[in-house]
């Protein structure tokens, strides 16, 4: 489930820069089609988001990467009361 999450990711960042390059070069005239590429666009990067995170979350979980630091200081240290 993971590598399919991964294809995904990568193929909604791609979808996310075409479309977003299309959106951007379009022509101000041709209204649609620009607003077909920045929806497109969107959907794009919100998929991408969403594996990334997806993506994230496993490889905390499953120890491959370190979880982050936080920056709550923990309750042990000198100078906290």
């Amino acid at each position: 489930m993971t590598k399919l999450i991964a294809i995904i990711n990568v193929v909604a960042w791609a979808g996310f820069w075409a479309f977003g390059y299309l959106a951007l070069s379009a022509d101000i005239q041709n209204t649609g089609q620009m607003i077909t590429a920045v929806v497109l666009a969107a959907l794009g990067a919100g998929l991408g988001l969403w594996a990334y995170i997806r993506l994230v979350r496993h490889s905390e979980s499953s120890g491959y990467a370190p979880p982050p630091k936080r920056a709550y200081p923990s309750s042990n240290e000198e100078g906290n009361a």
